[in-house]
């Protein structure tokens, strides 16, 4: 087997990385993704007047647990001590982006968690809009930036820009 398959064994058989000798670093990610949606979808979310109440208050806090749950959902995500998780919405002329901030200061990376907050994040803004729109697509979810860690800094083309 390849030795750049991390969680891969040598007899092929799946593993959780051992990182008890990693150096605890500072570690940072951020996830982003967005939900298209119909304009009056939108417009009754920004006035917040969707029929489940507040919308993207909701989203963030789902958002956050989940952060907090991803090693439960993701077989070999270890559970990590997350220092914090930022949840941000911007509205697009189509559409709300969710962007997520995971940090904590430990050895192994943040990364799924904080494309777990913003998938969980944009499920939930369907959830509590899916009355006013069923057709709403969900996608773009990406990490768009890490920091910390052996591999350093990390940004994706034209994020930050």
């Amino acid at each position: 087997m390849s030795k750049s398959l991390t969680h891969i064994d040598s007899d092929g058989t799946a593993r959780m990385v051992d990182v008890g000798a990693k150096a605890e670093t500072q570690r940072i990610a951020v996830a982003s993704g967005r939900i298209e949606m119909s304009a009056q979808a939108l417009a009754a979310i920004r006035a917040g007047d969707a029929p489940k109440g507040d919308v993207l208050g909701t989203a963030r806090i789902a958002g956050i647990m989940a952060a907090k749950r991803t090693s439960d959902l993701i077989p070999m995500c270890h559970p990590l001590m997350i220092d914090a998780v930022n949840l941000d919405f911007a509205f697009e002329a189509d559409a709300i982006r969710a962007t997520a901030t995971a940090s904590l200061t430990g050895r192994t990376g943040v990364e799924m968690e904080a494309m777990t907050a913003t998938s969980i994040a944009l499920l939930t803004i369907y959830d509590m809009a899916k009355a006013l729109d069923k057709g709403m697509v969900i996608g773009a979810i990406r990490l768009v930036e890490k920091r910390g860690g052996k591999s350093g800094h990390w940004q994706a083309e034209g994020w930050g820009a």
